[in-house]
Formats: structure tokens, sequence, C-alpha cells
């Protein structure tokens, strides 16, 4: 039994062997050159024996949701606003972090000295960073995102590997052309492509425009219609002065009657006396 099992893994191995020169003959020994376009099929299901990928000449595709190092968004070249952050330096990615490798520095108005939501420094250690997402997942601006740039190895661990915020800042168009999919679900999410705040602060400007038209439109009231309206509010408001006058009447005859009620009791103890 076990050594019938044996044989069948070696007849795999063997047919696997044969297979990887019996396909480098049929390539014409053009299996790995950069001429023949085949990188498609020996990474497809169609490939036949043992390959290898001629990195980095050549290099797989890694998935959309892949996930390395992360990086801010920024607003792209062509915007209205380029370049500015969607970063809201509010921390939440510092505070989820796992290794704690994030380090942010709230920016500050030059004139009062008050708080901007902006930040003015941000770094990350890559060296700690374990690649979790946590940071982009709990951000609510959609500001962090897990970059696919793998090729960071260098010499120098003690700054390279500190990320500032100028090399963390990447467009918003990359983070779209490296991953659509996601990128397209998250704008439905918020409404638009745009900031979450941007989208919030042009939704009320559109509302107030609407009802700044609304009211332009609108048209004034005929002066029968206004004596109309005039009328049927002045009759409540006179039937209920009406209404007071004629209570207040009635107590000043009860309190009239009460008073020669009192009067005449006095009397007639007074008689009894006498």
């Amino acid at each position: 039994m076990y050594g019938l099992g044996i044989l069948k893994g070696l007849g795999v191995t063997i047919r696997h062997f044969i297979d990887t020169y019996k396909d480098d003959v049929l390539y014409g020994f053009r299996k790995y050159s950069k001429s023949q376009d085949n990188f498609a099929v020996r990474q497809g299901t169609q490939a036949t024996g043992a390959y290898t990928v001629q990195y980095p000449e050549e290099k797989v595709a890694v998935p959309e949701r892949f996930r390395f190092t992360p990086f801010l968004v920024v607003n792209d070249a062509d915007h209205e606003s380029p370049g500015e952050d969607w970063c809201t330096s509010c921390g939440i990615c510092s505070k989820v972090c796992p290794p704690q490798c994030i380090w942010i520095v709230r920016g500050t108005d030059p004139a009062t000295g008050r708080p901007v939501p902006q930040p003015e420094a941000f770094f990350i250690d890559i060296d700690i960073c374990m690649n979790c997402g946590f940071c982009a997942e709990f951000c609510p601006f959609d500001a962090i995102k897990m970059d696919h740039d793998y090729e960071m190895a260098s010499y120098d661990r003690t700054s390279v590997n500190i990320h500032d915020k100028e090399r963390l800042s990447k467009p918003f168009s990359y983070w779209m052309k490296i991953a659509p999919t996601t990128a397209t679900e998250e704008a439905d999410a918020r409404g638009g492509w745009e900031h979450s705040d941007v989208i919030k602060e042009k939704k009320k400007k559109a509302d107030a425009e609407a009802k700044a038209a609304a009211k332009a439109a609108a048209p004034a009231a005929p002066a029968p219609v206004a004596a109309a309206v005039g009328e049927a509010v002045a009759a409540p408001v006179a039937e209920a002065v009406a209404v007071a006058e004629s209570a207040e009447d009635e107590e000043k005859k009860k309190a009239e009657r009460l008073a020669k009620r009192e009067a005449a009791l006095a009397r007639k103890k007074a008689n009894k006396g006498d």
C-alpha cells in the first residue's frame, strides 16, 4: 500500500519534470525569452511543467485587495484644490494601529494658533508596520489606503524606512488606478468622488440655492387675498377678546353679589344682637 503511493507520487514528479523540458523544446528554448509573450500562459491554468518567474524582468500581478504599506490620499493636480489632504488628522488610524507605527502632528492656523483639520506632519515606520490595513479600514474619510508597492528594499533603515508626509502623499487617481473596484464602492458609499466634507458642503450649498430659487419664484399674494387673510386672522382674535371681556364682567358681577350677601348677613347679626 505505502509502496504504491510512493510510486504514484514519483510518477507525478517525473511527469512534471518531462513536461517542463517538453515545453522548452516546443517553445524552441524561448520559454523565458522577453520577445516571447507567454508570461500570461505560464501564469494561467494552461501552463504545463514547472516555471520560474524571471524577477525583476517579470512580475506577477498583485490582486486588487493586496495590501502593503499605507499611503495618504490627496487631491489630483487638476483639482480645484490640488494637493489638498483628505486626512483631517483625527488620529483614529494611530489609535487603532496594533504596532503603533503611525505618528501625526496636527496642523495649526499661523494667524490664530488654533488647530486646523489637516496634518502638519505624518510619519509611518514601515519596518514596524505589519500591513494589517486597520488604519485604512477605520479611517472615516477614506484618506489612508494600502499601497501595492512592495519594492522597498534599502541599505539604510534609519531614515529611508520612515516615510514622511511627502513620500506618503499620492493623488486620488493613483488609488483609482490600483484599486478601481474598491474606489468605486467607496465613492458610492460617500455619495461622490470627492472628499466627504466637500460632498456635504456642495449638498448644503445646492439646498440653499434651491430654497432661494423657490422663494424667488413664488408669486406674491394679491391684495384681496391678503385682505381676506387679514380678516381671517383678525376674526379669531376679536372673538378671543370678547370672550375675555365677558369673563371679566362675570367676575365683577359675582364679586358684587358676594359683597351684597356679606352686607346683608352683617345687618342680620346686628339686629339679633339688639
